[in-house]
């Protein structure tokens, strides 16, 4: 027996998260009836889910792409405001989705998947992904604000976790960021904080995944090691080999 939002999200519906507003807008059903409770549970060998009425499965096989995306797209499968989304520059048969965010303003790494529980693992907190950020400030950095993030500091949605930061290349308006949090444009906001405006941002590392050499707009399906080392990131090794 599985709950529901995870059976959705193990149909490549999106993460767990995502897949409860499906559940809260009363579009699911479980063998004719609507779905009430985020708590109902699903026995996928003989039960039947059903989203606006189309039966949904898991997936039999997983996808996983890494993209370079670049200025101008925004991280989500569809746009209600018709801007360009990342999923615009992919092309698969696959029901794809975003994993985290990555403002339209910066570029650099983006993993699309239909895996929904590696998503939600990917995501939450507990599982202290990594993503590091490689960030170039309009004003040099003073070295001795390096502090703030590695105690932390208020921002307006709550105090941040302590993250490593330091300059690369040996240049002070650049540096390097490694954090554990998903936060809508966490990055910016604490340069903001200090005082500090942001001229180009850019993801290059996800948990084990490395953007490399990788074109700006171009994509890769990863490796069967790549998506070994993620499912060990995220405590998911001894999920049957898909």
């Amino acid at each position: 027996m599985v709950r529901i939002n995870r059976y959705l999200a193990l149909c490549g519906l999106g993460a767990r998260r995502k897949v409860e507003e499906l559940i809260n807008q009363s579009r699911v059903t479980l063998n004719g009836k609507k779905v009430e409770s985020l708590a109902t549970q699903v026995e996928p060998e003989y039960d039947q889910v059903a989203v606006d009425g189309k039966i949904v499965r898991p997936a039999s096989r997983f996808t996983y792409i890494l993209l370079n995306k670049p200025r101008g797209y925004i991280t989500s499968a569809k746009d209600e405001r018709g801007r360009k989304t990342v999923v615009d520059l992919v092309k698969s048969k696959a029901r794809l989705f975003p994993v985290g965010r990555l403002d339209g303003k910066s570029d650099g790494l983006v993993l699309l998947t239909d895996d929904g529980e590696m998503a939600y693992r990917l995501m939450h907190p507990k599982y202290q992904v990594i993503k590091v950020y490689r960030v170039k400030l309009a004003r040099p950095f003073e070295r001795q604000d390096l502090a703030h993030f590695a105690k932390g500091m208020e921002l307006e949605d709550g105090p941040t976790a302590p993250c490593d930061a330091g300059f690369y290349n040996s240049d002070p308006h650049r540096l390097e960021l490694h954090v554990r949090e998903g936060r809508n444009r966490l990055v910016r906001r604490m340069f903001e904080h200090l005082g500090y405006e942001v001229e180009s941002l850019k993801r290059i590392q996800l948990g084990p995944l490395l953007i490399g050499d990788l074109a700006r707009g171009r994509y890769r399906h990863l490796t069967r090691g790549e998506v070994a080392a993620l499912s060990h990131a995220v405590g998911l090794s001894k999920r049957a080999a898909r």
